[in-house]
């Protein structure tokens, strides 16, 4: 039986820093089972976010490239597509996303993936089936 695997996104990823939630032992509480994966292009993201912002979304990027580097989570090498957005790729390589953006959501609702999200700003929560 192949592992399960959760994939984290550049949003999930900043949450700790904007709601104080320590993102990683939540989603081991909850899914004690699955890998927590992110594949590099949502790496490539947030060191974007990290060189394209200043202030605290600088900061905060910084923060969550070394949470993504951490022993906890495994980074898959996986490319954009031509012309594919990062939430499409995400949409295409997951079974169960974690995610606090909206859009991306309802879209991976919409395409039977599991999603994991933080709700009400400090559990994190499942809605799909695992």
């Amino acid at each position: 039986m192949s592992i399960k695997e959760v994939v984290i996104d550049t949003n999930f990823f900043m949450v700790p820093f904007q709601f104080n939630v320590d993102i990683i032992t939540e989603l081991e509480k909850v899914l004690p089972s699955y890998k927590l994966t992110t594949p590099s292009f949502v790496i490539n993201e947030l060191k974007g976010l990290k060189r394209n912002n200043k202030g605290k979304i600088r900061l905060n990027a910084n923060l969550a490239l070394k949470l993504a580097n951490s022993s906890k989570v495994e980074i898959k090498d996986i490319s954009l597509l031509e012309n594919e957005t990062v939430d499409d790729a995400l949409l295409r390589v997951s079974e169960v996303l974690a995610t606090n953006d909206i859009e991306l959501k309802k879209r991976a609702k919409a395409k039977g993936i599991t999603i994991v999200y933080l709700r009400q700003k400090n559990y994190i929560t499942v809605d799909g089936k695992i």
